[in-house]
């Protein structure tokens, strides 16, 4: 691809040899976007990759020509990007497919930064999806009968903070993550907001360590991250422009507004969040001249870096809740414990985002483990699904990382162990049991190394249901750790040899282990399920083929079979909630604990 910038269309003569080109237009950005997306017209492969990789997303090469054509800002001379051609250039005579199992998706190329949202997601058929009964059921509960309740409208919460910038910071943290959105909305309206601010300051940090492009040198990149608590912590006035993509950009150049409600906390609350923003900066700081292209160099490096960018979040949520009166004042001292439910939650992530992470040029699996399992010594091997010895090997690899995660989960449990303010349980527990149920989706599976893989979300809405204590929380680790470990014995049966097979029937031994005498409580309440299945079940089958409503689709019967469910699964939350032991104290409500302490 050749770039001129010209003053205008007259100051150059286009003449390209027709063999190669067959036609030329003047086109704006918005021109080309819309040409693009015209499938009667026919692009240059690498065209159509750089333009959506590099030309045209929010702060590409398109949006300032002079920095673009005039500075190295946007050069990489470290890094080199294998594509495949899109889909249109596959097949033909040599039948071509993909090499490097990382083709973009023509999707929005702003909405997020770098390759999130534009790998391929491996998701199940809607059928496959509702075979799974008991998470009809759970969708049905959460969403109509049971939901998560927001205590943003708390007249705590009202009357201390600005509205309209309240506002603004809660429909932002929707936009960059809304699977946090919700835990965070139902905790105790004296902690909610200081979690909120405290999860989009370190959202604001992380754009900025996350952008490639912006910034003119690596060194002015950790100027800006080093004086982040001291600018956008303290000045009132302080945005960003032109750093990040969609929601993350709009977080940086409208920051005054969550400035404005980080103001109005308690200064313990305040002080925390900016001791942990500098450590965290520092942290990313360390990184940022790492080429990171291949991965960590080893398991040290790779525990290090989970530790700056989510164990110290753990620690700031320890702090948080001891400050708020909540919790234990000696919840600000569980160090270890806390950074240890971070590592479990970034090494899911990590292990899941495999491609995305390589395609992006930014990978974090360790050298050290990985490298054992490529022929070729680089991390892209095991995306060649297509080749046997890579698609066995990329397996190995992964499920011993999937094994280093399952060696967190007994801490995690011990950190959950110590809480009792149920909100604050629930706000802790739900990452955690999701983060498992993702490694078990993980654990094995050849998809890790062609897109994303994720788990259903019905099957997240029953994790949310079931996650009220503790017996819950360890029916679902113990359900999970012992898929794991089926799943590895199941192959080790059938002659495949994994190196990490004895180290994760370990893991998954241990965690069954500690969660058995727990889990078992929840059994006999969980068997309520299967007859108020069978009867909604046997209604929806009369509804078919008997009633009134014969022949015609089966909306009605199917709500009806999920109001059953949905009601089956509340009995089993109030019982599982009801049940509690000398090793694991009964929760209490925010409401309780703060008239106890008055």
């Amino acid at each position: 691809v050749l770039f001129f910038t010209v003053p205008s269309k007259d100051a150059i003569t286009l003449k390209p040899h027709p063999d190669e080109v067959d036609d030329v237009k003047w086109v704006s950005k918005a021109k080309l976007l819309e040409m693009m997306d015209d499938k009667s017209l026919l692009f240059s492969p690498w065209f159509r990759l750089i333009a959506y990789r590099w030309l045209i997303p929010d702060g590409g090469w398109w949006d300032d020509l002079s920095k673009t054509m005039t500075t190295d800002v946007h050069c990489d001379y470290v890094n080199i990007h294998c594509f495949d051609p899109p889909m249109e250039h596959m097949g033909g005579g040599g039948d071509a497919g993909p090499v490097w199992s990382a083709q973009l998706e023509d999707g929005d190329a702003s909405k997020k930064q770098g390759a999130y949202g534009k790998i391929k997601t491996h998701t199940e058929s809607k059928l496959a999806q509702l075979i799974h009964v008991d998470e009809v059921f759970s969708a049905v509960s959460l969403l109509y009968i049971n939901p998560l309740k927001s205590n943003l409208e708390n007249d705590y919460v009202t009357n201390k903070y600005n509205a309209d910038d309240l506002a603004f910071c809660d429909e932002i943290l929707c936009k960059v993550s809304r699977s946090f959105a919700a835990v965070i909305r139902q905790l105790p309206p004296t902690l909610l907001v200081d979690v909120l601010i405290f999860y989009l300051v370190l959202r604001a940090l992380d754009t900025i360590e996350d952008d490639m492009k912006a910034f003119e040198s690596n060194d002015v990149k950790v100027k800006h991250l080093m004086s982040f608590h001291k600018t956008a912590l303290a000045d009132p006035e302080w945005s960003m422009d032109g750093v990040g993509e969609g929601d993350e950009k709009r977080l940086l150049q409208e920051f005054p507004k969550c400035h404005s409600v980080y103001a109005a906390l308690d200064e313990q609350s305040r002080r925390v969040i900016a001791d942990i923003t500098l450590r965290m900066a520092t942290g990313m700081a360390e990184f940022v001249g790492k080429d990171l292209g291949q991965g960590t160099a080893d398991v040290p490096q790779y525990n290090r870096y989970c530790h700056f960018v989510a164990g110290l979040v753990g620690e700031g949520l320890s702090r948080l809740f001891a400050v708020s009166g909540l919790e234990k004042p000696s919840m600000a001292k569980e160090l270890h414990l806390s950074d240890q439910m971070g590592l479990f939650l970034q090494k899911t992530n990590i292990i899941r985002d495999y491609l995305e992470d390589y395609v992006d040029g930014r990978a974090f699996w360790p050298k050290s483990v990985w490298s054992k399992y490529s022929k070729t010594g680089d991390l892209g091997y095991f995306a060649n699904q297509t080749d046997e010895e890579a698609a066995a090997k990329s397996l190995c690899c992964l499920n011993e990382l999937v094994t280093d995660a399952l060696e967190l989960v007994p801490d995690c449990l011990a950190y959950l162990s110590n809480l009792q303010c149920k909100e604050v349980f629930r706000f802790c527990a739900i990452p955690q049991v999701m983060a498992i149920a993702t490694l078990d989706k993980c654990y094995a599976n050849p998809n890790v190394f062609t897109g994303v893989v994720k788990i259903r979300k019905g099957m997240s809405c029953k994790l949310i249901n079931d996650t009220n204590d503790c017996p819950g929380v360890h029916s679902t680790f113990h359900a999970f750790a012992q898929s794991i470990a089926r799943k590895a014995k199941k192959a080790n049966k059938a002659g495949v040899e994994d190196p990490s097979f004895e180290r994760t029937i370990k893991a998954c031994d241990t965690i069954c282990e500690l969660t058995a005498a727990e889990a078992s409580k929840r059994m006999g309440a969980k068997d309520l399920l299967l007859p108020l299945a069978l009867v909604g079940l046997s209604f929806a089958s009369y509804s078919s083929t008997k009633s009134p409503v014969a022949g015609k689709p089966l909306i009605p019967a199917l709500v009806a079979t999920g109001l059953l469910g949905a009601a089956a699964t509340k009995i089993v939350g109030s019982s599982g909630s009801s049940s509690s032991s000398s090793s694991t104290p009964a929760l209490k409500s925010a409401d309780t604990i703060t008239a106890d302490r008055e």
